[in-house]
């Protein structure tokens, strides 16, 4: 359990902290903005949904994987782009309630799945 964790928490720090700085360090103009957007649009929440199917398999011990992959993105957009910028509040914000509800979902999944 302990290295799956380890594990969620490796890739949590790849995507949101790793992906805006490459984009910030090696993207430049208006392919920058490109970038910026898939991150925000596609790689951010499908992870978030990713993480969050993972966390409902085991609720009791992972439910703060969608929490910590939150407050990394935060500390990562801030620190790459914008300090204390607004906008990404509601970013973590629409992350984090997709990674609780697929978290959910995939919790009652798995009990409805073992209860069969």
């Amino acid at each position: 359990m302990k290295k799956n964790i380890i594990l969620w928490l490796a890739v949590s720090a790849v995507v949101m902290l790793m992906f805006p700085w490459l984009a910030v360090t090696f993207v430049k103009d208006d392919a920058g903005m490109a970038v910026c957007f898939l991150l925000f649009f596609v790689v951010n929440p499908l992870y978030s949904a990713i993480i969050g199917v993972f966390a409902g398999k085991d609720i009791r011990h992972l439910w703060s994987l969608p929490v910590i992959s939150v407050a990394l993105f935060l500390i990562g957009t801030w620190i790459f782009f914008d300090m204390g910028e607004t906008a990404f509040i509601l970013y973590a914000v629409v992350y984090l309630v997709l990674g609780i509800v697929t978290m959910l979902i995939s919790m009652f999944i798995g009990k409805k799945a073992q209860s069969q």
